[in-house]
Formats: structure tokens, C-alpha cells, sequence
């Protein structure tokens, strides 16, 4: 789930905090990947294929751009999180969650392709998200790849979704300092807010909709105070909330020691194997796609190498320019417009 609704509360409150770019703005930067979330997309689209064949595909891609992935595997979840997983699982018709975070077959499946790709692969001590954000504040990566928003009260200072590789793909990159600026928010106080808006880890207070909150905690600046200032016959606090182990759960998570980071070329073979055993992905498609990688990664390299001997970087184009223009006056104009359409209703 995430948190609720944050998304569309930044594109309104806080739009500067959003940015548009393609899969080319990220050549030479390390990704870690929330692989789970990948996955599952790769399931819901092509429910009929392997997700290990979008995995292949995806990751070569990124590669050809060179972008140096980290794939990270959820482990053991936190307790606060069980009744959500619990929720989930009968939703999707599953018996029960995994509460113990051992791998499935299919997870020990993607490992193994992605160790044959050539790229780290890392098992979370806890939730995917969570470690990814802890590798972008310590320093290892430069931005966490997800469709899932806590990522940033997690504290990722950069967030991208829609990481889908493609060319001219529309990634939108969220960043955490410019968020909290513009709402004139701390941390810990953002995590508040989206304890408000309604997170996995607990219950949230029926009745409050993303700018009420943002408005409750850019005045009380805590849950407990704004509790405290709130009508309670209106908003129902829930029984035994737990929304101080939720808060402990985004703010003091503790990880474990990372390992050594190393990129390597991919072994051809072994995957045309692999993946003719586990999808019955035919070899001359695994070597034709392989082929195209070599290719286009050469290309790059070439075109770098003559941009550099040439004192010139990538410049953004100016059709690029406008087309994050526009989605930002967008953004606005949709907000503005929803004011006016307010005044119009008081005024009648």
C-alpha cells in the first residue's frame, strides 16, 4: 500500500518537489532497487509469462544505459506490518503471508538470474524499502527505485517511479530535501504525516484527507498534539493504536552491514541455460538480446568517449525542457482549478 494518497498531496502541495526525466539522466549512478515491487509488476502485466523474463530484460537495459542496479530482496517483515501482509494475502486469494521472510522458489529463481547478469544482489533484514532508503543515506546509492512512497519516510533523499527502462519513459523523481522544505516539515514530522495519511504499520484516524492532515501537523507538528487539539467525536482514534511503533518503525529501523558492491559482465551462457530451463525462453532470443546489449553498450561507450575528448556533457534537449514544464503547469493548473471550482460552489 504504501502511504495513502501522498502522492497526489505532493503533486498539489509541493510540485517543485517532482521531476520528470528519462532513463539516460541516470547513466553512471547506482539504483537500489526495491525488486519485490518489480516483480509484482512484472506478474500483474504478463500474468501469463515468467517474471524472471522481465527481470532479464529489464536489467540489461539498464545496464546499456549504465546504470549500476543493487537488487534488494525483502526479508523477515516487522510485526506491525502482519495485519497488513494478512490483509493482502486474502485479498489475493493467497492462504497466508509470508511472515517468516524465507525466500520462495521463485525468489531464489531471481537471485540466481541476476547473480548470472552480473549485478549485487542483497536479502533485507526486514522490508526492501526500507533497506533501500538506508543505502541512499548512507552514501552507497544515489536514489531508491519503487512504487512504494514510504520509501520516503523512510528517509530515501531521492525516489524514482517508473524506472521502467524505456526509451523516452517518463521517470518521476521525488526528492525528500525539497519536499520537507517546501512543507516546512522535519522528518519526523513528515512521518507523522504520513502515519496520518495511513501507512501499513497501524490504523490511521478515520476522516482525514491529505490536506487536513498536512494542516493538522504544519500546526501541532505531532500526532499526540494533534490528537490532542482534534474533535474526537468526529475523527475516531482507533483502539490500542499503535502509531508509536509505526513511527519507531520508519525512524529507527536498524540494519545490517552492507556487502561489497561489484558489478561483473554478464555470463551468456549460463543464462541462455538457465532461462531456457525456468521460462522456456527460447536460446536465439536469450542471443539476439545479449547481441543488442553488447551493441548498444558499445555505442554509449563510444559516444562518451567522443562527448568527453569534446568537453561536452549530456545536455538536456530542449523538447525535454518543455515537456517537465508542461507537466508541472499542469500540476498547478489542476490545483488551481480546483480552487476555483470550490469558490464557485460557496458562491451560489
Amino acid at each position: 500500500m504504501g502511504i495513502t494518497k501522498l502522492a497526489d498531496l505532493i503533486r498539489y502541495e509541493a510540485p517543485s518537489a517532482i521531476s520528470h526525466n528519462d532513463v539516460g539522466d541516470y547513466a553512471g549512478k547506482v539504483i537500489a532497487v526495491d525488486t519485490s515491487i518489480m516483480i509484482n509488476q512484472f506478474r500483474s502485466a504478463t500474468p501469463s509469462l515468467s517474471p524472471l523474463t522481465g527481470l532479464f530484460f529489464r536489467t540489461l537495459t539498464f545496464l546499456e544505459h549504465d546504470i549500476k542496479p543493487v537488487f534488494v530482496f525483502d526479508g523477515k517483515p516487522p510485526g506491525e506490518k502482519l495485519a497488513a501482509l494478512q490483509k493482502r494475502a486474502e485479498t489475493a486469494g493467497w492462504h497466508s503471508p509470508n511472515y517468516t521472510g524465507t525466500a520462495s522458489l521463485q525468489t531464489n529463481n531471481a537471485f540466481h538470474l541476476l547473480k548470472l547478469l552480473g549485478v549485487p544482489v542483497i536479502q533485507a533484514p526486514g522490508d526492501a524499502e526500507a533497506f533501500c532508503a538506508w543505502m541512499v543515506r548512507q552514501g552507497t546509492a544515489e536514489a531508491v527505485a519503487s512504487e512504494d512512497m514510504d520509501t520516503l519516510p523512510f528517509g530515501a533523499h531521492v525516489l524514482l517511479r517508473q524506472l521502467n527502462a524505456k526509451k523516452d519513459s517518463d521517470i518521476v523523481e521525488y526528492s525528500l530535501p525539497k519536499l520537507l522544505e517546501v512543507l516546512q516539515l522535519n522528518h519526523a514530522e513528515f512521518v507523522d504525516l504520513c502515519i496520518l495519511l495511513g501507512c501499513d504499520y497501524c490504523d490511521k484516524i478515520a476522516g482525514f484527507g491529505p490536506k487536513r492532515a498536512l494542516s493538522l501537523i504544519q500546526k501541532h507538528r505531532t500526532i499526540e498534539n494533534v490528537v490532542l487539539h482534534m474533535n474526537r467525536e468526529t475523527h475516531l482514534v482507533p483502539n490500542n493504536w499503535k502509531y508509536k511503533e509505526a513511527r519507531r518503525v520508519f525512524l529507527e529501523t536498524s540494519q545490517s552491514e552492507l556487502p561489497e558492491l561489484t558489478w561483473t559482465e554478464p555470463d551468456e551462457d549460463a543464462l541462455v541455460g538457465f532461462l531456457r530451463r525456468s521460462t522456456y525462453v527460447k536460446e536465439s532470443r536469450v542471443r539476439h538480446r545479449m547481441e543488442k546489449f553488447r551493441e548498444a553498450r558499445e555505442s554509449k561507450r563510444k559516444t562518451r568517449e567522443k562527448q568527453k575528448a569534446a568537453g561536452q556533457g549530456r545536455q538536456t534537449r530542449m523538447e525535454e525542457f518543455f515537456r517537465v514544464l508542461r507537466k508541472r503547469e499542469q500540476s498547478v493548473v489542476k490545483g488551481a482549478d480546483c480552487g476555483r471550482s470550490k469558490k464557485k460552489k460557496t458562491s451560489k
